[in-house]
């Protein structure tokens, strides 16, 4: 196909698609006027049976938490698949050269660190109760660690996160999600059912085993980023020949 026959068509698809999708937004509903029953059912049930005020987390990690745990091991998954190919492939004894960033650029790394891990041990803690929870304030998290290596050094970041214990921070955090909902069958309820005191709305030790949940799933967060960070890292630095 020529080049102006395939402009042509693009013309023409992207003049469809963009009619479907304009035909569709308009048949939307208003702005905060959910003509639904479920909607209306959940944000119910958050606020009066979970003590919650974030719907999207009481969603994730009672709800449907039961799916959430089969994200969290597919990111698992995931994380341990690329440490496993990229580490049957290098050198384990090769040598890595350090980043090289100007000395401004590394201060500012370097005071950004702490504001990182505070933002996202925030993003975590009030999971429950405010926009955010694990699975963003891990990522926050990571970055923060990952920022030791852009502003500091190869060698700093190696020592902050060590393989053996970036790999049990991700097993436990996804373990750990299991294991709770183990324990409620155990004790008779049903998979996931909440098993602590739920606390007031609003309030940090909200939402009971939400709070734990939320916990539990950044903890794995952390873990799995972390690790990939360091594979990706070490598989870019590493100056040994492929074999």
């Amino acid at each position: 196909m020529t080049a102006p026959r395939r402009g042509l068509a693009f013309v023409l698809v992207g003049a469809v698609f963009a009619a479907l999708f304009t035909w569709g937004v308009a048949g939307l509903p208003e702005f905060g006027h959910y003509p639904g029953p479920y909607g209306d059912a959940v944000v119910k049930a958050v606020t009066d049976v979970r003590h919650t005020t974030n719907v999207p987390t009481t969603i994730v990690f009672d709800i449907r938490g039961f799916d959430t745990l089969g994200e969290e091991l597919i990111l698992f998954i995931a994380a341990i698949g690329v440490a496993l190919v990229f580490r049957e492939t290098r050198e384990e004894d090769a040598d890595v050269v350090a980043p090289i960033a100007d000395d401004e650029l590394r201060l500012q790394g370097v005071l950004l660190i702490p504001v990182l891990a505070v933002l996202g041990l925030v993003v975590v803690a009030h999971g429950p109760s405010t926009p955010g929870g694990g699975f963003q304030g891990g990522v926050v998290l990571a970055g923060a660690a990952l920022l030791v290596f852009l502003a500091g050094s190869w060698t700093a970041y190696r020592r902050l996160t060590p393989e053996p214990a970036v790999e049990l921070v991700e097993a436990a955090g996804v373990g750990g999600f299991a294991v709770v909902g183990l324990v409620m069958l155990a004790l008779g309820g049903a998979y996931l059912e909440n098993l602590l005191p739920l606390g007031e709305g609003g309030q940090l030790d909200s939402g009971g085993t939400i709070a734990l949940l939320n916990a539990l799933s950044a903890i794995a967060v952390v873990g799995s980023f972390t690790l990939l960070f360091r594979e990706f890292l070490t598989e870019m630095l590493t100056e040994e020949p492929r074999r």
